[in-house]
């Protein structure tokens, strides 16, 4: 089985067609792959459909329904949160040291970017997968295998 970490910004595409959706529903719909997340998403998912009702992308009812089917997604097994704690918010700060001077890395994706680190530490997680350049340059610096669903 392979194991994925997702960011928020590829697991939006998941609940919401966009550019990359295809492969983000290849990756998750196959049962051959576990799918990890961080407990930032949930708050990080909830402000993104917020984003796109505000830009008048999609209407409030189609945001309350993608975070319904995410919540059901978690609760079903077919996401698995994990907690961010002391340990990836030092290790976010180191990886703000080490790149933010010389690349956009922000803040918020520099925890995500930790809690999959803290993970493939413990032999979780394989593949990282997100829709932004920076962080996923980050990830590859980072030793990770990285998937872009925006460019496959």
């Amino acid at each position: 089985m392979a194991a994925y970490f997702f960011d928020s910004s590829a697991l939006v595409k998941l609940y919401h067609p966009e550019a990359g959706t295809s492969a983000v529903d290849q990756i998750v719909n196959s049962t051959a792959n576990l799918i990890r997340v961080s407990r930032l998403t949930i708050a990080e998912l909830t402000s993104a459909f917020a984003i796109k009702v505000r830009t008048q992308s999609i209407s409030r009812g189609d945001a309350d329904a993608f975070l319904r089917q995410f919540r059901r997604d978690i609760t079903d097994g077919k996401l698995e949160v994990f907690s961010v704690g002391e340990p990836e918010f030092a290790l976010a700060e180191l990886l703000v040291e080490r790149y933010a001077f010389d690349s956009r890395l922000r803040a918020l994706d520099s925890l995500q970017l930790a809690v999959a680190l803290e993970l493939r530490n413990q032999k979780l997680v394989e593949h990282f997968v997100a829709a932004d350049a920076i962080l996923c340059e980050t990830a590859r610096l980072e030793g990770f295998s990285v998937v872009n669903p925006e460019h496959p």
